[in-house]
């Protein structure tokens, strides 16, 4: 599992997606957000713009990223 460590109070999934290497680009991380391939917490999110905070779990392709404060 790979560790995002948040700068700010969140980050949006689409840029959590990208600064974890999991999508080359915002539009990639749009469409397979959109197509429902991602899941925030076990359950699927298909906005984009969703805020990601201390503690949760983004899933994606066989990959996790855990959302940390520190």
């Amino acid at each position: 599992m790979q560790t995002i460590t948040l700068r700010d109070e969140f980050i949006k999934l689409g840029q959590a997606l990208k600064a974890a290497g999991l999508v080359d680009s915002g539009v990639e991380a749009k469409i397979v957000i959109i197509n429902g391939e991602v899941k925030v917490n076990s359950e699927t999110e298909t906005r984009r713009g969703r805020k990601l905070f201390d503690g949760d779990i983004v899933s994606y392709n066989g990959n996790e990223i855990k959302i940390s404060k520190n």
